[in-house]
């Protein structure tokens, strides 16, 4: 399996969102948040928590961690 996301992924804060993205700067995934949620927002913190799990998908694959 190739990689054609560069590695590492990282997560860059924006004003109301977090978005990963891969070593070239590429977006992979956009996480919004507000202060106060509504009913389909995150807060900041589970943002930030969602997006974290998602730049670690790359590290979790290479150990195995999805296959039995």
């Amino acid at each position: 399996m190739t990689n054609q996301f560069a590695l590492p992924w990282y997560i860059e804060e924006q004003d109301r969102c977090f978005v990963v993205r891969d070593n070239n700067g590429r977006a992979l995934n956009t996480v919004y948040f507000e202060d106060e949620p509504k009913r389909y927002l995150f807060t900041r913190d589970q943002a930030r928590h969602l997006a974290s799990s998602v730049a670690k998908l790359p590290e979790f694959l290479r150990q195995g961690a999805f296959y039995s």
